[in-house]
Parts: structure tokens; sequence; C-alpha cells
């Protein structure tokens, strides 16, 4: 797939239907669904799966290491997962090791630290339901 001013590293899997917007980084070993809408300027890492019919939202950021460190081999990748129709707000962050349930919507701007369960709206710093 070449997409002008895009970063993407390595081994990935970008579903059938799904568009990217300009700007994005795409991480090695990550898996985006069919039919899902990355805007621009979205930060995808590795170790990040993101399911069909997701919506993210411009300059949305997925972390991935709960302690980064400068040195690589120290790296300790957690997983994170957003299910199936989900939609992630603009500029919202995703710390690492998080599942955004089916259906969820993550409002703009806000932090998720914690696991969402399916079918909820969840806003803020830390987000929280609705």
């Amino acid at each position: 797939m070449k997409i002008p001013f895009q970063n993407f590293w390595g081994n990935y899997k970008i579903g059938k239907g799904t568009k990217i917007g300009a700007f994005v980084e795409i991480g090695n070993g990550v898996k985006i669904g069919s039919n899902c809408k990355i805007q621009a300027f979205v930060f995808i890492p590795p170790g990040v799966c993101i399911e069909d019919n997701v919506f993210v939202g411009p300059h949305a950021c997925f972390t991935n290491d709960k302690h980064p460190d400068l040195k690589q081999e120290k790296w300790q990748i957690a997983k994170t997962l957003v299910k199936q129709g989900a939609v992630i707000g603009a500029g919202a962050i995703i710390l690492p090791g998080i599942t955004i349930g089916e259906n969820s919507m993550v409002g703009a701007g806000s932090v998720v630290t914690k696991d969402m369960p399916p079918n909820e709206t969840w806003c803020g710093n830390p987000a929280k339901k609705l």
C-alpha cells in the first residue's frame, strides 16, 4: 500500500477497504481490520490490534510501554486491542495494554487508562463512563 507521507514499519497488516489518512505512523506487527478509517496524524505503535469497522480520529495516540526506556532491548510491549465498531475521538490517548470494547466510544481528547466494556462512551482525563 502506497500512501504519501506515511511511516509504516516492517510487518503490518491492513484489511480490505480500510482508509488511512496522511502522516499516520504504523508500527511493526500492527494489525488493522477491514473497513476502518484511520484519520491523519495517528500514531499506532507495535502491539496494537484494531478490529473491523473502527474509526480513529485525527491525532489519536496509542502507547505500548508502561515504562519506556531509551534502549529498545528494555522495552516491554503491552498489547492493546480495539474491538470492532469502536470509535476513538480526535486527540485521544490510549495507554498500553488496554482493550476498547466492541461498539464503544472514546471522547475527543480523552486519556484511556483502563479497559472499556462494550457499548459504552467514556470521556475525560482519566476517561470515565458518561
